[in-house]
């Protein structure tokens, strides 16, 4: 479930509200958007692989809210550690090529 948007990282570019498939969030006048609803976040992580600045905390248990922190989140690396692990950002390295499906798919296609 989305836990957090931290005011400090973010860059008031929205991409969070535009990808978010449950509306979850809402844009405000000053730019930075809010979580309006969290209750209805499904845990899909599109909002936090999105952020370009790794603003974002979704905690992976969808039904459970968790208290966080985000200077504790910070300094885990939790901030964006989704983005991350899947090697979406500058300087990272994709992990597509390590994923099952993919791996399946290729040995499938030089199969034929």
């Amino acid at each position: 479930m989305i836990e957090l948007l931290s005011k400090e990282r973010c860059i008031s570019c929205n991409q969070c509200v535009s990808v978010c498939p449950t509306n979850v969030f809402e844009r405000r006048e000053d730019g930075i958007p809010v979580i309006a609803r969290q209750s209805d976040c499904q845990s899909c992580f599109m909002c936090e692989l999105y952020c370009p600045t790794d603003a974002l905390y979704v905690a992976p248990l969808a039904d459970e809210n968790t208290a966080v922190n985000e200077e504790a989140l910070d300094a885990q690396g939790l901030l964006g550690s989704y983005r991350e692990q899947v090697g979406w950002g500058k300087g990272r390295k994709s992990t597509a090529s390590a994923d099952g499906s993919y791996i399946i798919f290729q040995r499938m296609r030089a199969s034929h």
